[in-house]
């Protein structure tokens, strides 16, 4: 269509365009609609085709086609140029979208119904138009999911798919909500929907003052009837084609075009809306206002642009908007701090308040037990002067028991006391010492119980509080005593007044027949005692309401006291807590050093096992070395025999300084084996470590011994390191066999002959060595 376009606008003569030109610049309409029609879609097709020209350089001609309105059949592609979103990326991932699954996938399938329900692309369930509906706004939760979804996004979304595809619908409502303030309008928080409508009260008080008064009057916000306004565009409210018109201004200058259209309606409408109340301009808003110019919506658009509307006032009410809204927010900070301080302070005062009732109960329990353990005191005490008059009586009866024992034994010889005698008096003695006991331990349990008693006096509170307890009782006593005396005198006062009151009755009896004068005066007399009477209850009324006063004061005062007794208890327990804490914080650092010690005695104990262990690594070196020297001499030698070197003269000589040297290689082996590097037990921390390596040692060294003494292994060695021939071997053999039996025959008894005997086949060679070497 656009190619056809484009050829037909070459084809076509000079007149027609410049009959064209002229259509766009100016407001009034053609004569002739068929030429204008068509005009109109060669210059669209035009601009189209030259979009970058025209949105440079012709840009003033541009807005005002767009105002005057695109045509439906160029609103598709010339929306999408608007908002360059002909070539996005996101159009890629738009089928990936529709295969992932949305939270908001609900709440999108509950509105899609209620979205353009009477238009025929959207009527019935599951059509077509509430398919693409729900894909594109699923596709959009997922791409930006802080926003998810809002319920006025759905009328825009529906509007593009009206006029294309759903994937270049797709990209053309991401590129509205990113580049037009739509993304900030559906946040959950609305803070840009707070804005606009703070920016529209501040036109409507400047532009519209008395509209605005009377909306104020009739507590008809902002927010009821211009929320679907920024909301959806216009979308609700009028129908499609005026507002369409309304959506072609909005992709080209944005939110501005809503303000202009809303200030419109309001200014077109002000006479009508001042003379209704609240329920009626709602009515109006919804029934009257949508349809006033659906047959002109022209005149719409130039008295839209008949507004007043100032970029840099809405920038500056922008920044009052933000700070307004900062203030509020430390405002709620403010107050959150201070509820909780508050719930803190009302809690702590229900805490000194249980504590305070707490201390009262425990000063009068203490009083209580402090009087029960006087008493008590008092018992035991009169017990104990009992017992020890008890004591002292028995102690005497024991004296007089023991001189009469020893006057007993003095007159042994004087046959008058006979032995009845004395067993009498041995069992009244055995009878006051048991009771001499029986006091003692008697005594000793008052002992017991008086110790008791200090102990307990000792728990109760201290003499200054119960001094400071006493004084206060006194005071209160002497307040009660001064209430008792000014009450004796009230009474005193009331018997008086009612004396002679009683007088002044029977005086008036026979007040008919006296004078007029005088029953005034007894008139007056009468009032005078009314007064007094009055006066007497007012002095009473004033001195109980001092005795009220007095006693207030005096729990005043007991109160202070608990308090200041109260913050000295607290003030003890904060001292007693931070010298605990100190002393933790000590325990702490000796801990930390104790661990730091012992980290430190850890590693040198193994340093010292490390070492110990390349020691004894080394001695085995040492000790490999010398057997292998040994085997090396032992080689040299059979070499020798081999080669004919051993004769009879020298082989004697030969053998002694070979034996030489393998008694010197035995005695540096020795020697190395005698270096203990750690002859002593080592401690650590008190911990007794003893040398792993004597086991070794001990063990190293018999081994050695017998290996170098044991013919067996010798003769093994040889015969697998060099093969010999079997007479050298047995002469080896023999050699060494003799020496043995050279040093073991002054020790052990002589072998049997017959043994010696059976084996002259064999040992012929041993024998002549052995001769050999004795010799």
């Amino acid at each position: 269509m656009l190619e056809a376009d484009s050829k037909s606008m070459r084809s076509m003569n000079g007149s027609r365009r410049n009959s064209g030109s002229s259509l766009v610049s100016s407001s009034s309409a053609s004569s002739n609609l068929s030429h204008l029609e068509e005009d109109t879609w060669i210059l669209w097709g035009r601009i189209v085709n030259e979009w970058d020209e025209w949105r440079k350089k012709k840009e003033k001609l541009l807005k005002e086609l767009i105002r005057k309105g695109i045509p439906h059949h160029f609103r598709a592609i010339v929306w999408q140029l608007l908002c360059s979103a002909t070539d996005m990326p996101v159009k890629n991932q738009y089928s990936e979208l529709l295969k992932m699954s949305s939270p908001c996938e609900k709440l999108i399938r509950r509105d899609i119904a209620r979205t353009y329900p009477e238009h025929e692309f959207f009527k019935g369930q599951d059509s077509l138009g509430q398919e693409v509906l729900f894909n594109v706004m699923k596709a959009y939760s997922l791409v930006d999911r802080e926003v998810g979804y809002c319920q006025g996004s759905a009328f825009i979304v529906g509007l593009l798919l009206m006029q294309m595809p759903e994937e270049e619908a797709f990209c053309v409502f991401v590129r509205l909500m990113q580049e037009y303030r739509l993304r900030e309008l559906f946040k959950p928080s609305m803070a840009e929907l707070g804005l606009c409508i703070y920016q529209f009260e501040y036109m409507l008080q400047e532009q519209l003052p008395e509209l605005n008064i009377h909306f104020r009057s009739q507590s008809f916000l902002t927010s009821m009837y211009s929320s679907s306004w920024f909301l959806t565009l216009f979308l609700t409210t009028f129908p499609l084609p005026v507002a369409t018109r309304v959506f072609d201004i909005f992709m080209y200058e944005g939110l501005e075009i809503v303000f202009r259209v809303g200030m419109a309606l309001l200014q077109f409408n002000q006479a009508e809306l001042m003379q209704l109340d609240m329920e009626g301009m709602s009515q109006y808003f919804q029934k009257v206002i949508p349809h006033q110019f659906d047959s002109c919506p022209d005149k719409l658009i130039l008295k839209a642009y008949q507004v007043k509307y100032n970029p840099k006032k809405m920038k500056r009410l922008e920044k009052e908007y933000a700070a307004i809204k900062n203030k509020e927010m430390e405002e709620q900070i403010e107050i959150k701090r201070l509820r909780t301080e508050n719930r803190l302070l009302k809690q702590r005062i229900e805490t000194l308040e249980k504590e305070s009732a707490a201390l009262a109960d425990r000063l009068i329990q203490g009083q209580v037990t402090r009087a029960q353990e006087a008493e008590e005191n008092y018992i035991i005490k009169r017990e104990l002067a009992v017992v020890k008059q008890q004591c002292s009586s028995a102690t005497e009866n024991l004296q007089k028991a023991q001189s009469t024992i020893r006057q007993l034994q003095d007159q042994q010889g004087n046959p008058r006391f006979t032995e009845e005698f004395v067993n009498h008096l041995e069992t009244e003695l055995e009878q006051s010492r048991l009771r001499e006991m029986e006091t003692l331990g008697a005594l000793k349990e008052m002992q017991d119980k008086v110790l008791d008693m200090e102990k307990k006096n000792s728990s109760l509170p201290d003499e200054n509080n119960v001094a400071r307890l006493q004084e206060e009782l006194k005071a209160l006593k002497v307040r009660e005593v001064a209430a008792l005396t000014s009450l004796k005198e009230l009474q005193l006062q009331v018997k008086d007044l009612n004396d002679s009151w009683q007088a002044h009755l029977s005086r008036t009896g026979g007040r008919w027949k006296e004078s007029p004068r005088k029953n005034t005066m007894n008139d007056l007399q009468d009032e005078l005692m009314t007064i007094r009477l009055r006066e007497a209850q007012a002095q009473a009324d004033l001195r109980e309401l001092r005795q009220r006063l007095v006693e207030l004061e005096t729990q005043d005062q007991i109160h202070s006291n608990l308090l200041n007794r109260t913050e000295q208890e607290c003030l003890g327990l904060q001292e007693k807590l931070q010298y605990l804490t100190a002393q933790n914080k000590g325990l702490q650092t000796q801990l930390s050093e104790t661990k730091r010690k012992h980290a430190e005695s850890e590693c040198k104990s193994k340093e010292e096992v490390m070492a110990v262990r390349l020691r004894e690594a080394d001695s085995m070196a040492a000790v490999a070395e010398m057997r292998q020297r040994i085997a090396e001499l032992e080689i040299q030698r059979e070499e020798g025999m081999i080669q004919g070197q051993l004769n009879n003269s020298d082989s004697s000589q030969y053998i002694r300084e070979l034996k030489d040297q393998i008694d010197e290689l035995k005695a540096e082996i020795r020697l190395m084996k005698g270096q203990k590097p750690f002859e002593d037990s080592m401690g650590f921390d008190g911990i007794h470590i003893v040398s792993h390596l004597a086991v070794d040692e001990d063990s190293l060294h018999s081994s050695d011994e017998e290996l170098l003494t044991n013919p067996m292994v010798v003769g093994a060695l040889q015969d697998v390191l060099y093969p010999l021939s079997p007479c050298n071997a047995r002469f080896l053999r023999g050699m060494e066999s003799s020496g043995k039996e050279s040093d073991g025959s002054t020790d052990s008894e002589p072998e049997d002959p017959t043994s010696t005997t059976e084996a002259d086949g064999e040992m012929e060679p041993q024998i002549i060595f052995g001769e050999t070497l004795s010799k």
